[in-house]
């Protein structure tokens, strides 16, 4: 028995596409982009539409939703700091998301510490407990919107000892948090761990399809 579904146009979704797309992709990480500006300001700014998209080498990217300063600061300097927040950060990195000027640095008014980067021209956020010094590789317009994706390969990583778990990261010492919907936000919970199966394995296993041959795909039950 499959669930009763909603179907319709992305121009028809209730409350907006964009709060639709924003509840079903959750959570999403969140990219505290910093960059220097023109005059040397130390900028810094969340973005959540981000992910990973390389391992080798690593890669990792972000979407600036219109021109932003940080947008126009990759640009100039081909580099930009990326830290990820945790729950210890959240308020810091939400004030950071106001519309300061170019010459204002949310650093200060966030309370936060420069740290410059080693390989890459970018300031780093020091307090985060994760953060990566990139060179962009690549800015990308999404075409026929105001969104651009830029792409950088991670040059340096800095990270607390404290986060670490033999020779992985720890997820609860970690605490980062995700963006939903509107103004929510969200923390890691309960986790649970899964190992991806092999052919072999399944074969091994005697193991069958779910779904019996002799109905079509589509077919409802």
């Amino acid at each position: 028995m499959t669930d009763q579904m909603r179907h319709f146009d992305p121009a028809d979704a209730p409350a907006g596409i964009q709060h639709l797309l924003n509840g079903i992709v959750a959570p999403r990480p969140i990219a505290w982009v910093s960059t220097w500006g023109p005059d040397g300001t130390a900028n810094v700014a969340p973005h959540s539409y981000t992910t990973v998209f390389n391992v080798s080498p690593p890669v990792i990217g972000f979407v600036s939703s219109g021109r932003k300063d940080t947008l126009n600061n990759v640009e100039a300097t081909g580099a930009f700091g990326c830290a990820f927040t945790n729950g210890a950060l959240a308020d810091a990195m939400n004030l950071t998301s106001a519309d300061f000027p170019p010459h204002v640095s949310e650093f200060d008014w966030a309370g936060l510490t420069v740290l410059p980067g080693e390989v890459a021209n970018a300031p780093l956020v020091a307090d985060a407990p994760a953060s990566f010094e990139c060179r962009v590789i690549d800015i990308h317009p999404v075409p026929g919107t105001a969104s651009v994706l830029v792409l950088g390969e991670v040059v340096r990583v800095h990270t607390a000892e404290r986060i670490w778990d033999g020779d992985r990261i720890d997820m609860t010492a970690y605490d980062p948090i995700g963006r939903t919907t509107g103004s929510g936000y969200t923390r890691i919970g309960e986790q649970f761990h899964m190992k991806r199966p092999t052919w072999q394995e399944l074969q091994e296993a005697g193991a069958q399809p779910a779904r019996r041959a002799d109905r079509p795909a589509g077919e409802r039950s």
